[in-house]
């Protein structure tokens, strides 16, 4: 009889600015949800696009984790310290034939919705241009908790996708795709705007399972609603969301627990905050939409 493994979170930030209001909404659903199974949650620094990294941001995200109590049960994980290893994936998936040398640019890919197979039987060189992962035209689903029913088709939506681009930067859907399988994730607990991301990483695992002789899980998929700013866009750095308030660690816990469907809870602390949130957690109580209701 298999023994079924640990539930096993994860909240995996980049280095691109300090956290904001969304980010703590979706790292304190994703913890809650793992104490209230007794789980494991760890924090992976996701750092692969160098060119968006910003020093010192990566230090400034820990110790705003660190402030607002919520505290990774394993060391930090950083993409970066793994280059060698997805190296090595994409070896083994080429090995297997699902791989291709790509040498369109994005000009050329212009008014395309998914791209057009125009390099995948050139035979390219997977060295000095993007690799591309070939996808069927079968019709993938996966049950969201909160979102429901999600099916696509990604020969129509996405076509071939790219794992590592023409400069050698590793991609975000195989990083994390052989994160989570190495880290034993379990559950995905994540923001709505990662939504679309889901059904290409579900079959980019699907190939990795012909390459390994380890079962490969699939996770249980979250994805929880944005916060929202005052113009109608989603917080994020890019919007330039103002940073977490390392000052108001009560006050924002409250409000993103609330923000949650949760009942407010009275505490004086962080540490006390979340000691108390474990047990009232409910993840059935957030509302199944893709935007939460208010300003942020």
């Amino acid at each position: 009889m298999s023994e079924v493994p640990r539930y096993t979170g994860r909240f995996a930030p980049s280095p691109t600015g300090p956290l904001h209001f969304g980010s703590l909404v979706t790292a304190l659903a994703s913890w809650c949800e793992a104490r209230a199974h007794q789980g494991r949650w760890l924090v992976r620094i996701e750092d692969t696009d160098l060119p968006r990294n910003q020093l010192g941001a990566e230090a400034e995200i820990l110790t705003q984790l660190e402030t607002y109590g919520l505290i990774a049960d394993e060391p930090i994980l950083r993409q970066q310290d793994r280059i060698d290893l997805y190296n090595h994936i994409l070896d083994d998936l080429a090995a297997q034939g699902d791989l291709y040398g790509c040498a369109c640019s994005r000009k050329q890919l212009t008014g395309y919705t998914a791209y057009p197979n125009t390099c995948r039987n050139k035979k390219l060189s997977l060295t000095g241009h993007a690799v591309r992962l070939r996808v069927s035209d079968d019709t993938l689903c996966f049950q969201d908790q909160l979102q429901g029913q999600v099916c696509e088709d990604l020969s129509k939506t996405t076509g071939d996708f790219v794992l590592r681009r023409r400069d050698g930067i590793i991609s975000y859907q195989l990083a994390v795709v052989v994160d989570d399988y190495l880290q034993g994730v379990t559950h995905i607990v994540r923001g709505a705007d990662l939504l679309d991301n889901t059904v290409r990483q579900i079959w980019l695992r699907q190939c990795l399972r012909e390459t390994t002789s380890k079962p490969i899980i699939e996770p249980i998929y979250a994805h929880i609603p944005l916060a929202m700013n005052a113009q109608g866009q989603k917080l994020s750095k890019q919007n330039l969301a103002l940073p977490l308030n390392v000052k108001k660690p009560v006050e924002n816990l409250q409000a993103a627990f609330v923000a949650l469907g949760q009942n407010a809870i009275d505490a004086s602390s962080p540490e006390h905050f979340l000691q108390q949130a474990i047990t009232c957690w409910d993840i059935n109580r957030i509302p199944r939409q893709t935007q939460l209701d208010g300003q942020f």
